[in-house]
């Protein structure tokens, strides 16, 4: 959809939160320095504080929705090296991690149980945003770029969309002209962001309506496809091959061990790690956006429901 059609056209907002509800969303219930400049991520002092506001923004051409929504995982394994893969749950598929983290749950044995804790997917959703107030980064006010963001701010979101409570109106927050500013309120809470006090301001237009500046965004906004396009994903044999690596259970880089490792019962892994092979610790990952994890006992409550 292009601009000049943006407007008459704009997502009806029963339409997205249904698209969130679909999705789940709202419901109660290795050595890499590189680093994406397309993201923008707050900054916070050193007690673990911050503030900034953002706007998000309408889909750009092409695509349905103004956020996509994915799945990875992020842990260090016994033998030091961490695995740092996107889920082929995302896609619907069965992926290695997932399944292996089932059978460590369905053991029933709380040491697994813990296993399986940190090594669980992780949801992101990213959105593109305009950074309205940055006081720790002020250069990057007034741009155009990508938010990684979890569950707790996407929460928010689907409150404005389908507010609680009588009096209070829907509003569309991704809408250039109906929307509203997102102020990210970050408290450290138990050595943990908290994101609670967030909140967004009253609904007004982005950059006063002014049309010519409205377009000059709209051309600015990134294609987000690549996180959810099936081409972006590594097939499954080729992650299961990855994990056996990172838990020590692989002959070499990529390579399979004869007997299926990853079928063995939690009490045989948990034998092996504690021997495991002498491999020189990896360097943390270096991440740039960070993510809210699944709700852990409802994610595994369903895996086992599914075993």
């Amino acid at each position: 959809m292009s601009f000049a059609n943006l407007k008459n056209n704009r997502t009806d907002i029963t339409q997205l939160a249904a698209a969130a509800q679909a999705m789940g969303g709202g419901a109660k219930q290795g050595n890499n320095k590189y680093e994406d400049l397309r993201f923008w991520k707050p900054t916070v002092d050193e007690s673990g504080n911050g503030y900034a506001v953002v706007r998000f923004l309408p889909a750009a051409e092409g695509q349905e929705l103004p956020w996509v929504r994915y799945f990875d995982h992020f842990f260090k394994g016994p033998t030091g090296q961490w695995y740092v893969e996107k889920s082929l749950t995302t896609l619907g598929n069965n992926d290695p991690v997932s399944e292996y983290n089932s059978r460590l749950w369905n053991s029933g044995i709380e040491e697994d149980k813990e296993i399986a804790r940190k090594q669980k997917r992780r949801l992101h959703y990213v959105a593109n945003i305009m950074v309205m107030n940055d006081p720790a980064n002020p250069a990057n006010e007034g741009k155009v770029f990508m938010y990684d963001f979890g569950k707790k701010i996407f929460d928010k979101i689907m409150d404005k969309m389908q507010p609680e409570f009588p009096g209070e109106e829907p509003i569309n927050p991704f809408d250039f002209w109906t929307g509203a500013d997102f102020q990210l309120k970050i408290r450290n809470v138990a050595g943990y962001r908290n994101y609670d006090k967030s909140e967004f301001k009253a609904a007004a237009p982005l950059l006063e309506a002014d049309e010519t500046r409205l377009e000059a965004t709209y051309n600015q906004l990134h294609d987000m496809s690549e996180f959810t396009a099936p081409s972006s994903y590594k097939a499954y044999d080729e992650l299961k091959g990855r994990l056996e690596v990172v838990l020590g259970q692989s002959t070499g880089a990529g390579a399979t061990i004869k007997n299926d490792s990853l079928t063995e019962t939690a009490e045989v892994v948990s034998a092996r790690e504690q021997e495991p092979q002498v491999i020189a610790s990896a360097p943390e990952p270096n991440i740039t956006a960070a993510a809210d994890e699944d709700d852990t006992l409802s994610y595994f409550a369903k895996l086992a429901a599914e075993d």
